[in-house]
């Protein structure tokens, strides 16, 4: 493949990414989905370059710089999720008082979500 191509698709690459990044923040999935087509395309098309000219070492710097970002934006969202999936999963015990007026333990199952109206 010459260079040109070569750096044309690695533009094509460093953009996509971006644009991924962008529709998945305004959570625009169909977008997204056409991005993530997109770049295994391009990745694909650039799999049997094995060695960069000097001058697009930059760009593939860049590339693997805003794949970091999007990798770092959707584990974070993964992450927050998972929390407060956990936190709406958690079992709400009432405290309840006993005869004497100390707290006791009670046997209700008092969970957020439970998955029943």
């Amino acid at each position: 493949m010459d260079r040109t191509t070569v750096h044309d698709l690695l533009m094509q690459l460093r953009e996509t990414i971006r644009d991924e990044r962008e529709h998945a923040k305004a959570l625009d999935l169909a977008a997204m989905m056409a991005d993530v087509k997109r770049k295994e395309a391009l990745i694909r098309a650039l799999s049997g370059v094995t060695t960069l000219h000097p001058d697009d070492q930059q760009v593939a710097r860049e590339i693997r710089q805003e794949n970091r970002k999007n990798a770092y934006l959707f584990r974070a969202t993964l992450n927050w999720i998972q929390e407060t999936m956990e936190f709406f999963g958690r079992k709400t015990v009432p405290v309840t008082y006993g005869q004497n007026g100390l707290s006791q333990n009670t046997l209700i199952n008092g969970r957020l979500l439970s998955g029943r109206i």
